[in-house]
């Protein structure tokens, strides 16, 4: 999303410039993921918390968080800007699907890094899984692994092929 000046914001703009291929593909990857999705609507009670796509129980989400699933990886977003967690999120999600694990750890911190001292990234990141289609369902992480500054994520299972 590009705001657009008022027409009295200046001078008129110079023709854009095309872009090549590489820078293409770039700016299509990073607006994949948007920063303004709104996720609340998708969450179950605090949206801090939990996730679960639609047509997934909530049974999903209770045994996540009693640790059904062992973490078979995991991400740690300390010191990253947004864009560059956007693009390692994207990229950690579709290589975790790649190698068939169904259950990985987001660490994104509790904010006391920031200049505000206040989770930044801590609602992008709920909102960039969100719209991720690996994404089965994701909790806060227990306090052994990260708590309120780590999220547990569920993916898709991978699909088995039918043996003849």
């Amino acid at each position: 999303y590009v705001p657009s000046l008022p027409k009295s914001a200046g001078p008129a703009a110079a023709p854009a410039r095309k872009l090549t291929q590489a820078e293409d593909d770039a700016a299509v990857l990073q607006e994949s993921l948007s920063d303004l999705f709104e996720v609340d609507h998708y969450l179950e009670e605090d949206p801090a918390l939990n996730y679960a796509a639609p047509g997934v129980g909530s049974d999903v989400v209770k045994k996540m968080r009693k640790g059904y699933w062992p973490v078979q990886d995991e991400l740690d977003l300390h010191g990253l800007r947004r864009d560059a967690a956007r693009d390692a999120i994207g990229d950690f999600l579709r290589k975790s699907a790649m190698r068939n694990l169904r259950c990985v750890c987001v660490i994104h911190g509790r904010g006391f890094g920031s200049r505000s001292q206040e989770p930044v990234l801590k609602s992008m990141v709920h909102s960039w899984l969100v719209q991720k289609e690996e994404v089965v369902a994701f909790c806060q992480a227990r306090p052994s692994e990260g708590g309120e500054g780590a999220l547990i994520v569920l993916l898709r299972a991978a699909l088995k092929t039918e043996r003849l």
